[in-house]
């Protein structure tokens, strides 16, 4: 059973850090390609970065771009996000998703979800 948990979320003032974590069971995250996407309430899921396992390049959105970045434990199956200089815009719950054939950095693209973990940035 492919399984993908998030945690490392909380509440922050901004400029301030933290690293999310994904940990995937059930499945080779190597092989997949991977995205950390974020929902604010009331708005669409966007994707924030994401990884194609065939040419090895990394995408960031615009927003975060400088800011967060997405590395791999590929031995302990495990995606990171590290999410610096916060913004108050930065809130939302942010997934991380794999795919078997990355095409674009939007949640159509891939099959497998986490649960998400809560992300607030709040003076």
């Amino acid at each position: 059973q492919l399984q993908l948990v998030e945690s490392g979320g909380g509440l922050v003032q901004p400029g301030e850090s933290l690293r999310l974590s994904c940990v995937a069971s059930g499945f080779n995250l190597s092989r997949y390609a991977i995205g950390w996407f974020r929902q604010a309430p009331g708005s669409a899921r966007e994707g924030v970065s994401c990884l194609s396992r065939s040419d090895g390049n990394t995408y960031y959105t615009s927003s975060v771009k400088g800011r967060f970045t997405l590395t791999t434990a590929d031995a302990t199956n495990t995606v990171y996000l590290q999410l610096n200089s916060l913004k108050p815009e930065d809130t939302g719950v942010y997934y991380c998703a794999a795919a078997g054939l990355f095409r674009l950095c939007t949640p159509p693209g891939f099959t497998s979800w986490g649960q998400g973990t809560q992300v607030t940035v709040s003076s």
